[in-house]
């Protein structure tokens, strides 16, 4: 497979991203193409589509052994999965899938960017493909959900002052606010009293949560 590009986001740790992509539509990214793919008509029709599938590597999570099992954050930390049931980086094949909206195309400096929206993935992870979202085709009314069903109305209430949240650039509080609701925690660390901190946009937002409440305690720029 050949990098075609690579997508900058505000993550620069993988702590703090959301666990699907979709699940905070303001956390934004751009997609740069690399010199050789960066052409308008290897693009042309695709800003008719509103979401697109990016493919791309899980860089950070690379192994040379694969475990059949793994432990989805979701279920605790404590329950074994089929890795093939779950979207764990850990593959025999560290390939990532996600499907985020097509914002813009714009034509820069050196070529055409992609603009999306609902991302998960890391600053400069590589992608290796994009192709178009087709709801006749991807979008299928009669699918379950597995044991995501456990899991996919995870969320919690965030107090972030107005006074800490003014600290972020105007443009970023909205998608702070909804990572957080996510709750970055891994499932089973259970500790009101320990502080965590999430890299996000240039800030170190440092937070506890309680039953429910995730609150904010500082944020610092980095």
């Amino acid at each position: 497979m050949k990098i075609i590009g690579h997508i900058e986001t505000d993550f620069d740790t993988k702590f703090g991203l959301p666990r699907q992509s979709g699940l905070c539509d303001s956390l934004t990214g751009k997609v740069i193409l690399l010199p050789e793919y960066r052409r308008e008509e290897a693009l042309r029709g695709l800003d008719g589509f509103s979401h697109i599938w990016l493919l791309w590597l899980f860089s950070e999570a690379e192994r040379e052994e694969w475990s059949p099992t793994v432990r989805p954050p979701r279920l605790g930390g404590n329950r074994r999965m089929g890795v093939f049931s779950t979207r764990s980086p850990f593959r025999p094949n560290n390939i990532g899938l996600s499907c985020v909206r097509l914002d813009r195309i714009e034509n820069e400096a050196d070529g055409p960017v992609l603009y999306v929206s609902g991302i998960d993935m890391m600053n400069g992870t590589p992608v290796i493909d994009i192709k178009p979202y087709v709801p006749v085709a991807d979008c299928r009314a009669d699918a379950t959900d597995g044991f995501t069903r456990l899991t996919k109305n995870h969320s919690i209430e965030v107090y972030f002052s107005e006074k800490m949240l003014s600290v972020l650039p105007e443009d970023k509080r909205t998608g702070a606010l909804q990572m957080l609701s996510q709750d970055p925690r891994p499932a089973y660390i259970d500790d009101e009293n320990r502080v965590f901190g999430v890299t996000y946009a240039g800030y170190d937002i440092r937070f506890t949560v309680s039953g429910k409440l995730l609150t904010v305690h500082d944020v610092i720029k980095i």
